[in-house]
Order: C-alpha cells, then sequence, then structure tokens
C-alpha cells in the first residue's frame, strides 16, 4: 500500500487527487487522515440506505441526487480540506463538478466505524455544522443507533433512534427510513 506524506506539511485538493487509487484518505486541515477498508456490515448499511433515499429521490423528482463514498466533498473553498461522506446528498446541482461536489451537501450520513468513531462523532460533526450542512446522521452499527442532528436548526437538537425506529429525514416532509427492515445477517 502506498504511503502518505508525513504529517509536517500543508497539504491540499491536488494532493488529494494525487493520491494512489489504493489509499483511502480524507484531507481535513491540511492534513491526511487515513480510512480503513469499511466493513460487511458498513457496506450493506450503505446500501440499504443509499437504496432507500434513491428511490424515494426517484419517485419525488427535484434536483437531489445521492452519492454514496468513494465522493469527494470540499466543503468550501478552502482547498485544505476534502472529505469523502459515507453518502452526501446535494440538492443544489451548481455544487456539483467533475470531482465530486463543491459546497455544502444539504444532508451526509456517516457510518462510524469501531476503529475511530470519534472522527465522526467530534470532528466531522464540527466540519459539517461549520460548512452549512443541514442535517447530519451518524449509524453507529456497533450501539444500533442513529444519531440525527438538526445542523440548520439547532433549536431541534440531535434525535436519537435505534435499529428498531423509523427515522424521519428532516430535509424532505415524508421521508421516513425503516432501520427495522435493515437485515443485518
Amino acid at each position: 500500500m502506498a504511503q502518505i506524506p508525513a504529517r509536517s506539511l500543508v497539504f491540499t485538493e491536488e494532493d488529494d487527487y494525487k493520491l494512489p487509487e489504493d489509499v483511502r484518505a480524507e484531507l481535513i486541515g491540511g492534513q491526511f487522515y487515513v480510512m480503513s477498508a469499511p466493513s460487511r456490515i458498513h457496506q450493506q448499511i450503505l446500501n440499504y440506505l443509499n437504496t432507500e433515499i434513491n428511490i424515494y429521490i426517484r419517485s419525488k423528482g427535484g434536483p437531489c441526487r445521492v452519492y454514496p463514498a468513494p465522493f469527494a466533498v470540499k466543503l468550501s473553498e478552502d482547498a485544505r480540506t476534502v472529505v469523502e461522506p459515507d453518502i452526501s446528498i446535494i440538492c443544489d446541482p451548481d455544487k456539483l463538478t467533475d470531482r465530486g461536489c463543491t459546497g455544502a451537501p444539504d444532508w451526509v450520513i456517516e457510518i462510524s466505524s469501531p476503529g475511530n468513531p470519534w472522527h465522526d462523532y467530534i470532528r466531522k460533526l464540527n466540519l459539517y455544522a461549520e460548512a452549512g450542512v443541514r442535517e447530519y446522521w451518524i449509524v453507529d452499527p456497533m450501539k444500533k443507533t442513529v444519531l440525527v442532528y438538526h445542523l440548520s436548526d439547532p433549536d431541534l437538537g440531535t434525535d436519537i433512534y435505534t435499529f428498531q425506529d423509523k427515522v424521519k429525514a428532516g430535509i424532505y416532509e415524508d421521508l421516513q427510513i425503516d432501520f427495522d427492515e435493515l437485515d443485518l445477517t
């Protein structure tokens, strides 16, 4: 596997695009953070959510699009941060480029990995809030929970669900994802 350069340097979007294809990393504040390969359960959850959201969006029409990882999201004009959310929902087609998305997605879903949960719970939560992401979900396969952060309306706080619940997407009036239908066998 290819090595990522030493941390003493500050890297940019151009360095990110030069990484070998076998290296999974996110660029945050000019530093690379290596990501391990996702587990089977992670991929199963990703596939389920991606399918459910795509079916809903296709049935409603409109400009929103769903992009599962790997999909580059440059949250702002700052070329030192390029992340790869597990799922990005973008409703402004002007944010889409040949390389991915420039600007905040409307809705981001991260599936937490057991090796580095604080990356999603703290670092990325703060990044997404600062960038203007409207809604952020953290799906935790180990705890079997879904945290829903209503970033565009902090007065709504954070909702906590289990894998037995239907979780309402705040950016849509009538989209609920039934986690009880998620078969993790």
